[in-house]
């Protein structure tokens, strides 16, 4: 098993699959406060508007992926954006993680130890989501603009160019990350620094110039996305 899958959780009784929509069943959201935790449902009415944050990075990195031919096969309408909580109010540690959906190769099942798993599928109003995008807030929103955007393109170029569910593989022992995260980084950032260069359109990430308190004195108050990763499923 690679790193990805050692962390997901092993679960006997999980579904196989799990179902949201935009009507019925909607995905599960919370506040994020800027001393990093989240609590509550959102249930603001339509007077009071917080910053969505899960949908405005969707937006981002849809436009991310239109603009840069390396980032060109993404599809975000089949990546779910999400956050999850900082423990801690450290600069350091977790800013975001992208987990696959799909096991090498585009894969649904792979034999452990001599049993199968199959790894939870995830749908949104009926479209199956290959990909999970997750940022750690505060803590990512407290980064500088440029560090931003470095981890926006550090966790799209982590997703496979075949677009199957599994992750990007570089050659060699290094598999995720390359031989070196240090060059790996300082790629993003000349890919970030090129994104920025000339954006007709700089209402796409002028947001994120703006801290975690900021964004929510402003707008007066910060939720999105919160869903689980997903589970290995035993089925055999």
């Amino acid at each position: 098993m690679n790193v990805t899958e050692r962390r997901l959780a092993l679960h006997p009784s999980c579904v196989l699959q799990r179902h949201w929509d935009h009507a019925n069943r909607p995905l599960p959201r919370r506040w994020v406060l800027p001393d990093g935790t989240a609590t509550g449902t959102v249930t603001a009415g339509p007077e009071h508007k917080p910053f969505d944050f899960t949908a405005r990075m969707a937006r981002l990195c849809s436009d991310v992926a239109a603009r840069c031919p390396e980032l060109g096969h993404i599809d975000t309408s089949a990546v779910l954006f999400s956050f999850t909580s900082a423990r801690n109010r450290s600069a350091y540690g977790l800013q975001a993680r992208v987990t696959p959906m799909r096991f090498r190769d585009g894969a649904l099942t792979r034999r452990v130890a001599g049993t199968l798993y199959r790894v939870q599928q995830y749908y949104v109003s009926g479209r199956e989501m290959l990909y999970l995008v997750t940022f750690c807030l505060p803590r990512f929103l407290d980064q500088t603009l440029e560090e931003k955007l470095v981890t926006v393109f550090h966790e799209l170029y982590h997703i496979s160019p075949n677009f199957d569910g599994d992750l990007r593989r570089h050659e060699g022992r290094y598999a995720v990350h390359s031989r070196s995260k240090r060059a790996y980084d300082e790629r993003m950032a000349t890919l970030a620094r090129r994104y920025l260069t000339g954006h007709p359109d700089p209402g796409r990430w002028d947001f994120l110039k703006s801290r975690a308190a900021r964004l929510w004195r402003d707008h007066g108050g910060v939720h999105g996305v919160t869903v689980p990763r997903p589970k290995m499923v035993p089925i055999g």
